[in-house]
């Protein structure tokens, strides 16, 4: 049941969960469920081709699970109206668990809700929880760089140009890692290509990629990817100039028919699954978790048109390599102001904090940090 036909903030505005609760008239309120109710907050609509779709599959998943309600509100602001929907959620639905979807909406409003409600968990899709924070709060996450670094593989080997271009909203530790690790994939199967990378400075900003996806073809990329919240733009300008694409967060093969080759997507529902799993058998949720191929908690968009057997075939035994453990980034390797990442012979675990950096591309990748 979608409760963005019920404004459900204005439900509670002015009366408070506490006046519904102690049954004043104004509604009554349902009996807990016998199952597992589970809310689901998204910062824009469901059917972004980015990151709500993203969660949404991953609801929909959760609702073929038995004995498991999904609610879910989409469009909800990153301010007091957090506060305001997981309120609804747990006073008017019962909910047992919360999924936080935006950046902004842990801190202060999912920590503060944790606090009043001890004995509901909520878990939020960044990796922002801490020690001293709630323990009935934490994070989850996908390490969605490894799903870009196949992409980079399948995108270098079908570039005739041998430009490709990203188009990246701000330069934080998660997007640049993924710049990084999709560079790493085009430079390790074509080592005379270049990525080149515009930043738009906002994580939704539709004219700025529109612009920032033409500028790249004019540039001469034939390859576009990136790292917005909703890639939708991106990819049928791309299209639309007739030259290849990569996905993010969801699936965006639909929007390319002609010149998709694979997308990097989080696969959420692996996560949401172990923890409904979890919550039924009685058992502690843990306050952060994060994974890549290792643990399902990345895949790749099936490939399109524009995939050459060549291509499908180095990113099939890529992904392989990573998901067994297979490092990414072997030396030797510059940072793009020339300064060692990795020396020669070594190599840096797919999880190394080092590849967080907030300061750096890799050489080969044309772009300025801002």
């Amino acid at each position: 049941m979608l409760h963005s036909m019920i404004n459900r903030r204005a439900l509670l505005k002015g009366t408070g969960a506490g006046a519904l609760a102690l049954g004043s008239g104004l509604m009554s309120l349902p009996a807990r469920a016998a199952g597992l109710t589970i809310g689901i907050l998204y910062v824009g609509p469901r059917d972004d081709f980015g990151w709500n779709q993203a969660h949404a599959v991953a609801a929909a998943a959760l609702k073929e699970v038995p004995d498991v309600t999904v609610v879910e509100e989409e469009n909800v602001p990153e301010t007091i109206s957090v506060a305001q929907s997981m309120e609804s959620m747990i006073s008017l639905d019962g909910a047992n668990l919360i999924f936080a979807t935006s950046f902004g909406y842990y801190n202060p409003f999912m920590v503060d809700m944790a606090k009043k409600y001890p004995d509901v968990q909520f878990r939020h899709a960044a990796p922002l929880w801490v020690d001293g924070d709630p323990t009935n709060a934490g994070s989850y996450f996908g390490q969605l760089d490894q799903a870009h670094y196949v992409d980079g593989i399948a995108a270098g080997l079908c570039t005739k140009t041998n430009k490709l271009g990203f188009v990246a909203a701000k330069p934080i530790g998660t997007v640049l890692r993924n710049i990084n690790s999709f560079a790493m994939g085009v430079k390790k199967v074509n080592p005379a290509a270049t990525v080149q990378v515009i930043f738009t400075g906002e994580w939704s900003m539709p004219v700025r990629e529109a612009e920032a996806a033409n500028a790249l073809v004019d540039a001469g990329c034939d390859v576009l990817t990136c790292h917005v919240d909703g890639p939708k733009v991106v990819i049928e300008t791309a299209e639309g100039r007739g030259v290849m694409s990569c996905g993010h967060n969801a699936s965006q093969a639909p929007l390319a028919p002609k010149g998709f080759i694979t997308g990097a997507e989080y696969k959420w529902e692996t996560i949401y699954k172990d923890y409904a799993a979890k919550l039924a058998a009685g058992e502690a949720l843990p306050n952060f978790i994060g994974g890549g191929f290792d643990l399902d908690f990345v895949q790749n968009t099936p490939y399109g048109a524009a995939a050459t057997p060549e291509a499908i075939a180095a990113a099939d035994t890529a992904r392989a390599d990573v998901k067994a453990g297979k490092p990414i980034f072997v030396g030797p390797l510059k940072k793009q102001d020339g300064s060692v990442l990795v020396a020669e012979g070594a190599s840096l675990d797919n999880y190394a904090p080092e590849l967080n950096g907030t300061d750096y591309l890799i050489e080969g990748v044309v772009g300025s940090i801002t």
